[in-house]
């Protein structure tokens, strides 16, 4: 991951660096080039200015003859020296010819003015007026030859700037979609690999421990795949470990619990002499919290073996009146107990399904609704086919479902609140045994609310099961149900 990150970030640094190192080189020669014109254009003006003296002082020595006025010229002419010497090291090629003529010429004035005096003194004046001309002539053509050698060094800075410029956009376009591509192939290399943990953390927090997690990526990424595989199958064994502690137990239990059922019907039956009644009420208590047991059993053993995925559907052709009828014959003695009224509209369709998941899911949802039914209460039930599917409707008039235990009533072992009138617990995986079959059909649990007082719950499901699929998507609001 840093890589590419240091892959998109280094072409980036250096055009920024070579942008502000070719700023730099441009800002200090446009500096130069405006420092040397302005030295230039002072010098040249001393120049004129020097000369100028110069040519007073030498006119007055000429008339007064005044050793004073020769001191001034000397001075001057040396000022005018070191103007000029300074113009040197600035100026040009041409310009340093025009100065050393101008070096000339004020070599040869000073010789004039400072030598002996002719017999012509007028010959002599215009002699020396001329040649301070010629020296204003050469010095007026220095500042010429300056100007012009700012202007071209002025030219050539923009034209540099010009090229600057257009390397500096060259550059931005390469990098640019260069840019755009490493961003691209970076957030692929990390995207992938982060969808993949995204969905493993998914998975594992839904319980599925089946699926290996392989991560491809950027070694970080690939580190925490690899925690997270060790995380699945550490959970995967604990799954196993939990079903197979399950399923001993259930199996452990069924024999003693088959020889209670199997004494409580030779009471039942007279086998040990004739019982009064309070002894029959006895015999019908513990034969129908046998019965409760086993049905309890059969859930735990139904939910190992579906969790370990050892069994499959068994799809027969049945008709669900006939089931309906033998689930609520085995819930006779509770319902007389509870004194809860039955209220049953169930169509005559025929299934093709998993005969004793169904059977199950129908003693799950009818024992939930007794066991939270209040005494005199009615639970309703009801199926009908609704085009391809079949739609059950199981509620009773209870106190409906607790807000706090809707986020967790399909997780297996979860409770809620205990049922006052229940003697035996359940043991909380009713409804998650329920979940697991309905979804094993291709349906889906609702919870509907409004059409009867208390829990109301509804499987949606294929009339023709053919093999085992997904819940399908049903609205958060309805996907809660009762804790059995």
């Amino acid at each position: 991951m840093l890589l590419g990150l240091a892959l998109i970030a280094v072409p980036l640094l250096i055009a920024i660096l070579n942008a502000v190192l070719q700023i730099r080189d441009l800002a200090e020669t446009g500096q130069k080039i405006v420092v040397q014109g302005v030295s230039g254009a002072r010098a040249s003006q001393a120049l004129f200015q020097q000369i100028a003296s110069l040519e007073r002082t030498a006119r007055l020595h000429a008339v007064l003859k005044d050793p004073k006025q020769l001191d001034q010229y000397i001075a001057d002419d040396d000022a005018l020296t070191a103007t000029r010497e300074q113009l040197q090291h600035l100026a040009t090629s041409d310009a340093r010819h025009t100065l050393e003529d101008l070096g000339q010429l004020q070599r040869s004035i000073r010789s004039s003015v400072t030598g002996a005096p002719t017999d012509s003194p007028a010959a002599a004046e215009s002699d020396l007026s001329e040649r301070f001309a010629q020296l204003s002539a050469l010095v007026e053509r220095i500042g010429q030859q300056s100007n012009a050698q700012v202007d071209t060094e002025v030219t050539a800075l923009q034209e540099r700037t010009l090229q600057a410029r257009k390397r500096l956009l060259w550059q931005a376009g390469l990098l640019f979609p260069l840019t755009i591509v490493l961003i691209f192939v970076l957030t692929l290399g990390v995207g992938r690999p982060l969808r993949k943990l995204d969905r493993a953390i998914s998975e594992l927090g839904e319980g599925t421990f089946t699926n290996p997690i392989a991560v491809a990526g950027p070694h970080d990424l690939e580190r925490l795949g690899g925690q997270l595989e060790w995380l699945r199958q550490r959970l995967l064994e604990l799954a196993h470990e939990r079903n197979r502690f399950l399923r001993h137990m259930s199996h452990e239990l069924k024999t003693p619990l088959a020889n209670i059922r199997e004494g409580t019907e030779l009471l039942m039956d007279g086998a040990v002499g004739e019982l009064d009644s309070n002894q029959r009420e006895v015999a019908a208590i513990l034969r129908e919290n046998g019965i409760k047991l086993q049905r309890m059993i059969e859930n735990l053993l139904s939910f190992s073996a579906w969790q370990t995925s050892s069994v499959g559907l068994e799809a027969t052709e049945f008709r669900l009146r006939p089931l309906v009828k033998q689930v609520l014959e085995n819930q006779q003695l509770t319902l007389l107990s509870q004194r809860v009224r039955l209220d049953v509209s169930v169509d005559d369709v025929t299934l093709v399904a998993d005969r004793g998941k169904i059977r199950l899911i129908l003693e799950n949802l009818v024992s939930n609704a007794v066991k939270y039914s209040p005494k005199g209460g009615t639970i309703h039930l009801q199926g009908r086919a609704a085009g391809s599917d079949l739609m059950l409707d199981v509620a009773d008039s209870g106190p409906g479902i607790p807000v706090e235990d809707r986020g967790h009533v399909f997780e297996a072992f979860y409770t809620g609140r205990a049922a006052k009138s229940t003697a035996v617990k359940g043991t909380g995986i009713g409804l998650s045994v329920v979940l697991e079959f309905v979804a094993a059909h291709g349906g889906n649990v609702q919870i509907i609310d409004g059409q009867f007082p208390g829990a109301h719950f509804r499987i949606t499901m294929p009339i023709r099961a053919t093999a085992a699929g997904e819940p399908r998507p049903a609205a958060a609001s309805k996907t809660h149900a009762h804790a059995a």
